[in-house]
């Protein structure tokens, strides 16, 4: 009965010193590499328990005719996981999700699932305003004309 009560007492102990939840909403432009650079915008909301978050993301890359490249729509939902709190204004993160993609331009559409990893930081800006930089790969399925892109990205981060 006793290691019963403890056992109680610590899971008691554990849920009160839980870490609040924070939630974030991201607006990025940037620039998809593959094949050539194109100009790429999306936005992000996610929720952290301080080591660990989670993000659903969509971003639109453009197609160059011109170069060949396919236009490129993504939604993903990703796993971050972060330092617990910011150093010198800096939080570092490293993330890794699945979604679906959607490749078009030129009279191609595909779509089908993509995966991608990464990863990038936060940088504090003014109150809950960071500023964000993430590098991101994604591997796409099916028969896209490009099985791998590359992107990087700057984008306005607001924490709540």
């Amino acid at each position: 009965m006793r290691s019963v009560l403890v056992t109680l007492w610590l899971l008691a102990a554990m849920l009160c010193a839980a870490a609040p939840a924070d939630a974030d909403l991201t607006a990025f432009v940037g620039a998809n590499a593959t094949p050539s650079n194109r100009p790429v915008r999306g936005f992000a909301a996610g929720l952290s328990l301080l080591v660990v978050g989670f993000e659903f993301e969509y971003s639109d890359t453009a197609a160059d005719e011109m170069a060949g490249a396919p236009g490129l729509r993504t939604g993903t939902f990703n796993l971050l996981l972060q330092t617990p709190f910011g150093v010198a204004g800096l939080q570092f993160y490293g993330t890794a999700g699945v979604g679906i993609y959607q490749e078009h331009g030129g009279g191609l559409k595909e779509t089908n699932a993509a995966a991608n990893v990464g990863g990038g930081v936060k940088i504090a800006v003014a109150g809950p305003i960071r500023m964000r930089l993430d590098y991101r790969v994604f591997i796409l399925r099916g028969s896209p004309q490009h099985e791998r892109h590359q992107r990087l990205y700057a984008g306005l981060n607001l924490g709540f």
